[in-house]
C-alpha cells in the first residue's frame, strides 16, 4: 500500500514535470524571438558637410551573358534561355523590369565574349551558334552574333531606355602560345565592321569594352599588359574614326578582368592619358556557388570586409597611373560558376549585394554591374519565369533613393550593423542604408549629425552638438514652402524582410507587404512608411532598411 501511494505521487510529479516541459516547449516554439533577441544601442554619425566620393547617376548596372543552355555547373544547368543569343526579348516582365529603372545600364559580355564573331562583313568562318566542344575554351566552340539578333536586341534597348555597354572579342586574330597565354596583335577588322553597322543603324551604345577576364593570369586565357595597352590604343583610334562626326563618342572600358595591381598599372601607363575612360574589374569574393557555407560567408562582417582592400588598391593604382579614368565594377555575382542555388537568388544575397554597393561607392566606384540581369542562379530575374528575385527590389530601391554623393558614416556599434549614406537622389535630403547581419540583435540607432550639417530651409542655422539628429531637425528645419515651424516632420522608411523570416526565401516584403508583380506584370509600387521624426530608429535582426531624411539639408547635398 505504501508503494502504491509512492508510485501515485511519483506519477503525479512526473505528470507535472511533463506539463511544465510541454508548456515551455510550446512557449519557445510560439515565441522564439522573445527568448533570444536582444536590443543593442548604436550611435551613427553622418557627416554631410562634404562628399567623400561620387558615383554615376546610373550606378546600378546588370549584365546579360553569352552562355547557351548547355552551360552547367555542379550537376545543374541554370541558364536555360536567358542569354544574349536565346533570351525571349518580347517577354513583358523583361521590358517592365528594365523600364522600372528609367535608364538601367546593361553590360553585354561574359566568359564566351572572346569567342564571339559578328555576322557582318567578310567573315573568316561561317556564322554558327555556340556548340559544346571538349577542347574549346570553357568547353564551347566559337559562336556568332547574327545582325538580325543584334537588331532585335537594340529594339529592346530603345524601348526600355537602357544604357548599353558592349564587350568586344579581344582574342580575335591572336594565337595561343602556351597554356592560357595568347600572343599577337588584336585583329580589329571584324569589330570595326560590327561597330560601323551599329552606327549606321543608329543604335546608341554608351560604352565599348575590350575583352573579358584576360588580365593577370586570366581566366581561360591571358594577354600581356603591354600588348593589351597597344590594343586599347587601337580601339580608341577606331572609335575616334567611326564617331568622328558625333558630338559625343562612347566611352572606352578595359580590361574587364580580375584586379592585378602590376598588370592594371602597366595597362594604364602603356595606353596613356585619355585612352581608357573606365577601368573595369570583376569581383566574385564569395567563392564557388557550390560552397555549402555560402550564406554564412554573407552574414560574416569580417568576410565581407576583405574585399575593401581590392577597392582601395585599385583606387590608388588609378590615381598613380591613370587619374583620367574611373573605377567600374564590370561584373560581380558574389559566387562564381553561376552562383549558389537558394542563396544567390534568395533574400540572404541582398545582405552581400547592398553591402558591396555601399562599399564600392565609398571607394570611388562609378558604376557597379551585377551578374546578371537574368541567367544563372544570381540573376535579378528568375531564369524561367522572369519574375524578380529579392535582389531586383534591393537594386531598384538603391537606384531610386541613393544619389551620386557619398557621405561618411561613423558607427560606435557592432560590425554586424552595416551603414551607408548618400545624398538622396533627385531631391534634398540624406538617405541612410542600414543592414543588420545579426540573427539575434535588434539595433536601436541614435543618429547624430556632424558639425554644421543641419541647415535651415529658411532662417538661421543651428548647431547643438549634444542633441540627436531628430531633435536637431525638429528645432532647426521646416518643410520647404511652409511658414510654420510647428509642421510635423517625418522620415521615410523602406524596410526589407524575407517572407516567413526565412532568409533563403525567394520572396521579399517591403514594410510587411509582399512584393509581387501586378496582374499586368508591372513592377509593384515601392512605397515607404512615414515615421515621426522623433520616433526611435530600429533595425530588426536579419533585415535591411533604407531611411530617407528629406529635411536633412546641407551644402553638399543640395
Amino acid at each position: 500500500q505504501y508503494m502504491t501511494r509512492f508510485k501515485q505521487r511519483e506519477f503525479v510529479e512526473v505528470n507535472h514535470l511533463m506539463d511544465f516541459r510541454t508548456l515551455l516547449l510550446i512557449f519557445l516554439v510560439l515565441c522564439p524571438a522573445s527568448s533570444v533577441q536582444t536590443v543593442k544601442k548604436v550611435e551613427l554619425k553622418i557627416d554631410a558637410s562634404a562628399k567623400i566620393a561620387w558615383t554615376d547617376a546610373n550606378y546600378i548596372c546588370a549584365t546579360i551573358d553569352w552562355w547557351p543552355k548547355e552551360k552547367c555547373d555542379y550537376n545543374q544547368c541554370p541558364w536555360g534561355s536567358a542569354s544574349i543569343i536565346n533570351m525571349d526579348l518580347s517577354h513583358p516582365f523583361l521590358g517592365n523590369a528594365i523600364r522600372a529603372f528609367k535608364g538601367l545600364r546593361l553590360r553585354l559580355g561574359g566568359s564566351l565574349q572572346d569567342q564571339v564573331i559578328y555576322g557582318v562583313g567578310n567573315l573568316r568562318s561561317p556564322c554558327h551558334p555556340f556548340t559544346k566542344k571538349k577542347d574549346g575554351m570553357f568547353g564551347f566552340s566559337e559562336g556568332c552574333l547574327r545582325m538580325q539578333r543584334w537588331d532585335e536586341l537594340n529594339n529592346l534597348f530603345k524601348k526600355t531606355a537602357a544604357l548599353v555597354t558592349f564587350g568586344l572579342n579581344a582574342l580575335y586574330g591572336r594565337r595561343r602560345s602556351y597554356r592560357h597565354v595568347w600572343e599577337g596583335n588584336w585583329d580589329s577588322r571584324n569589330a570595326l565592321d560590327f561597330i560601323k553597322y551599329t552606327v549606321a543603324k543608329g543604335y546608341q551604345i554608351h560604352s565599348w569594352e575590350l575583352g573579358n577576364e584576360l588580365s593577370g593570369n586570366g581566366v581561360g586565357a591571358s594577354v600581356n599588359a603591354v600588348q593589351y595597352g597597344k590594343d586599347v590604343i587601337q580601339l580608341h583610334n577606331l572609335l575616334n574614326q567611326v564617331y568622328k562626326n558625333f558630338r559625343e563618342r562612347p566611352l572606352l572600358l578595359a580590361p574587364g578582368g580580375f584586379y592585378d595591381p602590376g598588370w592594371f598599372s602597366k595597362l594604364l601607363k602603356v595606353s596613356g592619358p585619355g585612352t581608357v575612360n573606365g577601368v573595369t574589374h570583376h569581383i566574385y569574393n564569395l567563392g564557388p556557388g557550390s560552397d555549402a557555407k555560402l550564406a554564412d560567408k554573407i552574414l560574416n562582417p569580417d568576410y565581407l570586409d576583405r574585399i575593401s582592400n581590392t577597392f582601395s588598391s585599385l583606387t590608388q593604382t588609378i590615381l598613380r597611373n591613370g587619374p583620367w579614368a574611373s573605377a567600374w565594377v564590370g561584373e560581380s555575382g558574389g559566387a562564381y560558376n553561376s552562383g549558389g542555388p537558394n542563396v544567390s537568388n534568395a533574400f540572404v544575397d541582398s545582405f552581400w549585394y547592398l553591402d558591396q554597393l555601399g562599399m564600392a561607392a565609398k571607394h570611388h566606384t562609378k558604376v557597379y554591374c551585377r551578374q546578371t540581369l537574368i541567367g544563372g542562379n544570381y540573376g535579378l530575374l528568375d531564369t524561367e519565369t522572369f519574375m524578380p528575385n529579392p535582389d531586383f527590389y534591393s537594386a531598384l530601391l538603391w537606384h531610386r533613393l541613393m544619389g551620386t554623393g557619398v557621405l561618411d558614416v561613423k558607427s560606435s556599434g557592432s560590425p554586424h550593423l552595416r551603414s551607408y549614406a548618400h545624398c538622396t537622389k533627385d531631391r534634398a535630403g540624406v538617405t541612410l542604408l542600414l543592414i543588420n547581419l545579426s540573427s539575434q540583435i535588434e539595433y536601436a540607432v541614435d543618429i547624430q549629425p556632424s558639425d554644421a550639417d543641419i541647415i535651415l530651409q529658411y532662417g538661421e542655422q543651428k548647431n547643438h552638438k549634444t542633441k540627436s539628429l531628430v531633435h536637431e531637425l525638429k528645432e532647426s528645419v521646416s518643410w520647404i514652402g511652409s511658414r510654420s515651424s510647428d509642421v510635423k516632420l517625418s522620415r521615410e522608411e523602406y524596410h526589407l524582410t524575407p517572407e516567413g523570416g526565412n532568409i533563403k526565401s525567394r520572396k521579399v516584403l517591403l514594410n510587411g507587404r509582399l512584393l509581387q508583380l501586378t496582374g499586368k506584370g508591372n513592377i509593384p509600387t515601392l512605397s515607404p512608411v512615414l515615421k515621426n521624426l522623433k520616433s526611435p530608429v530600429s533595425v530588426e535582426p536579419l533585415s535591411i532598411k533604407f531611411i530617407v531624411f528629406p529635411n536633412f539639408s546641407s551644402a553638399s547635398c543640395r
